[in-house]
This record gives C-alpha cells, sequence and structure tokens, in this order.
C-alpha cells in the first residue's frame, strides 16, 4: 500500500490511518495482507490472541459482558423464538430439505459472491466469518448440489430446495430501536436452471411468496404485505403475473414498490420486501429475490437462485 492508497483510505476508515500511522505505517497493512500465506497469518492471529487472552482477568471478561452489545442475550424469549419458528415450519412447501448450518463460513462468503462490505461481518482469526445470513451458506450449499447434478448430466434441472434457521452477527452498528447486533433468521433458497420464458422466476417466486403470507398468518399477524420490485424491463412480465397471482391470497396486500433503494445491485431482476405484523402500520420482516451467485459459483450462466430471509424476532412480535 502506497501512501496515496492510505490516503484514500483514510477518508472512508480514519480509525485504519491512524492505527497505521502509529505501528509501521502502511507496509504493516500490506505485510498481514499480502506478505504472508494465510496458514502463516492464522497462526501469528492465534498467538496473538492466546497472548491477549491469558492477560485478561475475570474481571475484565464481566466488564466486557457489561458493554459488549454482540454477547448479551437475545431481548426476545426462548418461548415466543420456538413458537415462532415452529408456526414458519408448519408454512414451509413441501420438498425444502432444513439443514443445520455451521455458524460460520469461508472468509468472503458475504463479500465475494454477495457483494458486503466484508466491515459488516465479523471475521474470526482462522480465516473464517461468523455467519450473518443464512442464505449465504444455503447458497454455497445449494450451488454445491447443483454442480454434482451438472456433472451428472449437463442439461439437468433438478432445483435444489433448501431452508434453515441460523442465529447471525451483524456488525454494523444501528442506532435504531429494535435493530440488534444478533437475531435469529430463516433463510430459503431455491436453485435450479433456466428452463425458458422465465419459468423458474415465475414458479419459484409465487411458491416463497405464498410460503411468506402463510407464515405470517401463522405466526399471528393480522396484516401482511408484499411489495414486489421489478428491476429490469425483461422481468415484467413475471412480476404482473405474479403480483396478479398473489393478490388471490387471503389477508395479503401485494403491490409493487418501484422507488425501492436498497438492494439494487444485490438483487437481479426481482426482488420484494415482507411486512406483517398486528397492526396496519407493520414492522419489515422479511426480504428476498434473485441473485446471480449460483452463477458464479457453478460457472454456468444458465443457473439461477432465488433467496428470501424472514427475521424470526420480529416475527414473534407480530401479533402483539
Amino acid at each position: 500500500m502506497t501512501s496515496d492508497d492510505l490516503d484514500g483510505e483514510s477518508s472512508a476508515n480514519p480509525a485504519l490511518r491512524r492505527v497505521l500511522r502509529r505501528h509501521g505505517g502502511p507496509e504493516l497493512l500490506d505485510l498481514l495482507t499480502d506478505g504472508m500465506s494465510g496458514a502463516d497469518l492464522t497462526t501469528l492471529l492465534l498467538e496473538v490472541f492466546r497472548r491477549r487472552a491469558d492477560r485478561r482477568s475475570p474481571a475484565e471478561v464481566m466488564r466486557r459482558y457489561r458493554s459488549d452489545r454482540f454477547v448479551a442475550p437475545a431481548p426476545v424469549g426462548f418461548a415466543a423464538l420456538r413458537r415462532t419458528e415452529d408456526a414458519l415450519l408448519s408454512a414451509l412447501p413441501d420438498g425444502f430439505e432444513i439443514l443445520v448450518l455451521a455458524p460460520v463460513v469461508p472468509l468472503a462468503a458475504h463479500s465475494a459472491v454477495a457483494s458486503v462490505d466484508p466491515r459488516k461481518v465479523i471475521a474470526t482469526v482462522r480465516g473464517s466469518e461468523v455467519a450473518a445470513d443464512p442464505t449465504n451458506a444455503l447458497a454455497l450449499e445449494a450451488s454445491l448440489r447443483r454442480s454434482r447434478s451438472l456433472a451428472a448430466d449437463a442439461r439437468s434441472g433438478t432445483p435444489v430446495r433448501l431452508a434453515a434457521f441460523q442465529r447471525v452477527v451483524r456488525a454494523q452498528h444501528f442506532g435504531r430501536a429494535g435493530m440488534l447486533a444478533h437475531f435469529q433468521i430463516l433463510g430459503l433458497v431455491t436453485a435450479g436452471r433456466d428452463a425458458g420464458n422465465q419459468s423458474f422466476e415465475h414458479q419459484q417466486l409465487t411458491e416463497h411468496l405464498r410460503f411468506a403470507a402463510l407464515a405470517s398468518a401463522a405466526a399471528g399477524a393480522r396484516h401482511t404485505r408484499i411489495r414486489l420490485t421489478c428491476l429490469e424491463e425483461a422481468s415484467r412480465q413475471v412480476v404482473d403475473r405474479v403480483r396478479e397471482e398473489c393478490s388471490a391470497f387471503p389477508d395479503v396486500s401485494v403491490t409493487e414498490d418501484p422507488d425501492r433503494t436498497t438492494g439494487r445491485g444485490y438483487y437481479r431482476g426481482i426482488c420484494f420486501k415482507v411486512f406483517a405484523g398486528a397492526r396496519e402500520d407493520c414492522p419489515e420482516v422479511g426480504d428476498g429475490g434473485f441473485v446471480d451467485w449460483s452463477q458464479l459459483l457453478t460457472g454456468s450462466r444458465k443457473e439461477r437462485l432465488l433467496i428470501s430471509g424472514y427475521g424470526v424476532d420480529r416475527l414473534a412480535g407480530a401479533s402483539v
């Protein structure tokens, strides 16, 4: 890293500038980033944290426990979360396999494919990341299974449907009430092959949205709103068909949200948000859409992937 690189970084991360100025300059960052192998870096960091841990007293651990937002217990009770999980499972379509995911994923699982800022996730000293969204790990597994199917049959269209509950951690700081450092998400992914005429997109999006409607009702929500956003004109026909079909869902309002700003560049073609609760001004409880991750992970442009995630903590309060 040159001095110009350091100056460029400082505007976005003044803390980094301060640390590098004090402890060896940009050469230190170059050494840790590119100057040693991943195994050597892991060995170094393990020793650093071993020494730091050895110096911590029980009193210091207790002080950290009092102040660290990442380690505090969830404000939502276990019984409420369990009831909501059972309600969501009761609405899950046939054909979805429920996995028990590991609490960590490979380093860059959230950024190399999903384009999430690495600073929003918690990296470990062993070259992995604490899970920030179950759909990332589900996408990896679905793509692995699709790759095996494609190896046996290059035109395999057998879809992979996976789901998982996972407690995830988000490293960015939220100033708004109700925004938690860790929370439970139910993630769904459906991976498959482009079958022509956007039939995959139509069928799988309808299935995910039907689940969203049924799951919200099962969790006790009296109002459910689904907002569709068409990101590409090529997806307009699918949005129109799905919106018309979903309008038949009981007690569900399905509208379009062309002014949505979040998720653009993350999703491809179509995305959606789900709002559910006891009152008209219900909170956001779900988000999803099509992504190109499986194309990148399998190396096939014919692959298609739909993901969606639902906040269990928020849905636990849907009937309140």
